[in-house]
C-alpha cells in the first residue's frame, strides 16, 4: 500500500471549482480541507471514561473548499443539504440550547438561529469553541462542504470530521497557528459544551492524529498518544502467513443523530454511577466518577455491589481496556487474526455488556463473522445507526462484500433495499490525518 488514494485530483478539482463560483475568486485561490472519516476497531465506547482506545481513519472523509470571505461573514453551501448558512464570526456564540436575553431583556433560545439551515450547527460550533478559548477570529470564510457518497449519518463519526474541518478552515482563513492536540479540545467543547453530547474524544483524535496504515494508540485519561505501525508486507507473510488486509463497512440503512439519542447519555451516566459507588467503596469518593480512576484491584473488590446492569458496564470498560492493549501487540506484529478476534469480542462485550446496538447492526455484525476471509468485526459507532465495520483478507474481500449484502438483503429486506446496492458494502484502505491543501 503507498499513500491514501483519497482525495483524487478530480474531486479536489470540483470543489475548488464550485468555491471559486461562489466567491468569484480564482481556482487558485480556494484552500481544501481534507477530514478524514475514522473506524475504532477497538476501544469501544470507554473513551468517555478515560480508557485506552485504538483508532484509524479510511480513504472517505470530508472535503471543505473555503477562500477567506474578505470580511466577517461566513458564507457556506453543501453538497448534501439544502439551504445557505449565513452568519458572521463578530456575533457571540452560545451553547446550542442555552436560554440567554436578547436585546427586549426577553429569554430567548439560542437554537432559533439554528432553524434556517441546520447543517451549519457545526460550523457555528467551531466559532463559539474558538471564541471561549480566547481565539481571535475576525475573517469569515466562504466556503463548500461535502461528505464521501452514502456516508453521512454512517457510524463513522462524520460529525467529528466535520467540526474538525471548520476549526481547520477557519484557524488557516486567521493565522491561527492551531496544533492537533488543542484541536482536539476544541473539537470535544463543539461536542460537548456547544451540543451537549456526552462523547469523549476518541472521534477527533483520530481524525486529527492518525497515519497512513498506522493504528493510533489514546489513553483518553493522560491525553499521551502514538501511532503502531504495522509490519511489512512481506514480514506480515513470514511471521503469520496471513495477507493483507482491507476494511469492509456494511450498512445497515439506519440514520439519525447520536445528539438525539438518549440512549447514548444513559450509558454515560450509568458508567459513571458505577464509577462512583466503587470509589466509595475503596474510600476514594472524592475523586470524579470515572472508570479510568478506578483500580482494577478496587474494581474486583467491590464489583459485587453493583447491581446487574451497573456490573455490566463496568465489566465492558475493564476487559476492553485489556482488549485494546492486546490488539495494540498483536497489531505491531502483524497478527490480523488475533487483532480480529479481538475485534469481534469487543462487539459482542458491547452487545452483552454495554448493551448498544439494534437488531439490524446485530445482524450484520453475526453475518460479517460467518464470512469467509473477515478477521473481524464490531459496530462503528455506538450501534444505534449507521455500520459494521469489519477486517478481512485483501484478496478475498470483493467475494466478502457480496456475501454480506446478499445475506443482509434476505434478513433486512426493507433496510437493505434502501441502500445503494454498489455502496451498501464499501471496500476501504486506511487513511491520513486531517490537513489543509
Amino acid at each position: 500500500m503507498g499513500a491514501s488514494s483519497w482525495p483524487s485530483e478530480r474531486e479536489v478539482g470540483e470543489i475548488r471549482k464550485k468555491v471559486a463560483e461562489m466567491s468569484g475568486r480564482s481556482a487558485e485561490e480556494v484552500r481544501v480541507v481534507v477530514s478524514p472519516y475514522r473506524i475504532c476497531p477497538l476501544g469501544a465506547h470507554i473513551d468517555h471514561q478515560g480508557g485506552a482506545v485504538s483508532a484509524m481513519t479510511i480513504n472517505k472523509g470530508i472535503l471543505l473548499g473555503f477562500v477567506p470571505s474578505g470580511n466577517s461573514e461566513v458564507l457556506l453551501e453543501s453538497g448534501q443539504f439544502h439551504g445557505v448558512v449565513r452568519f458572521r464570526v463578530d456575533e457571540v456564540q452560545y451553547p446550542r440550547h442555552a436560554i440567554r436575553k436578547n436585546d427586549n431583556g426577553h429569554a430567548t433560545d439560542s437554537s432559533q438561529v439554528h432553524k434556517e439551515s441546520n447543517w451549519g450547527t457545526y460550523a457555528r460550533g467551531a466559532l463559539y469553541a474558538l471564541q471561549i478559548t480566547g481565539n481571535h477570529v475576525t475573517k469569515g470564510i466562504i466556503g463548500f462542504i461535502c461528505g464521501s457518497t452514502g456516508l453521512d449519518s454512517s457510524g463513522l463519526s462524520s460529525s467529528a470530521a466535520v467540526g474538525v474541518a471548520y476549526l481547520l478552515a477557519l484557524e488557516t482563513a486567521n493565522n491561527l497557528n492551531v496544533t492537533p492536540t488543542e484541536n482536539i479540545e476544541l473539537d470535544r467543547i463543539i461536542e460537548n459544551g456547544y451540543l451537549g453530547l456526552k462523547n469523549g474524544i476518541l472521534d477527533q483524535s483520530a481524525v486529527l492524529l492518525s497515519s497512513y496504515g498506522c493504528l493510533t494508540y489514546m489513553n483518553c485519561k493522560t491525553k499521551e498518544h502514538k501511532l503502531i505501525h504495522p509490519l511489512k508486507s512481506h514480514e506480515i507473510k513470514e511471521s503469520t502467513g496471513k495477507k493483507e488486509y482491507k476494511i469492509l463497512l456494511a450498512f445497515s440503512g439506519l440514520k439519525h443523530n447520536l445528539a438525539n439519542n438518549p440512549g447514548y447519555n444513559r450509558r454515560v451516566a450509568e458508567c459513571k454511577e458505577a464509577a462512583q459507588i466503587i470509589l466509595d467503596a475503596s474510600g476514594k469518593g472524592d475523586l470524579e466518577p470515572l472508570f479510568c480512576n478506578v483500580d482494577v484491584e478496587a474494581y474486583r473488590a467491590h464489583k459485587h455491589k453493583l447491581a446487574p446492569k451497573l456490573a455490566r458496564r463496568a465489566e465492558h470498560y475493564f476487559f476492553e481496556n485489556t482488549r485494546v492493549a492486546k490488539g495494540l501487540e498483536a497489531w505491531a506484529c502483524g497478527n490480523m487474526e488475533e487483532f480480529g478476534k479481538l475485534m469481534s469480542a469487543s462487539g459482542l462485550s458491547s452487545i452483552e455488556n454495554y448493551e448498544c446496538g439494534c437488531e439490524p447492526l446485530i445482524h450484520l455484525y453475526s453475518i460479517l463473522l460467518e464470512t469467509p476471509g473477515v478477521f473481524g468485526a464490531r459496530f462503528s459507532g455506538a450501534g444505534f445507526r449507521g455500520c459494521c465495520l469489519a477486517f478481512v483478507e485483501a484478496d478475498k474481500a470483493t467475494e466478502a462484500a457480496l456475501t454480506v449484502r446478499k445475506k443482509y438483503q434476505q434478513r433486512q429486506p426493507l433496510l437493505a433495499n434502501q441502500l445503494d446496492e454498489e455502496t451498501a458494502v464499501l471496500i476501504c484502505e486506511t487513511g491520513d490525518s486531517a490537513h489543509v491543501i
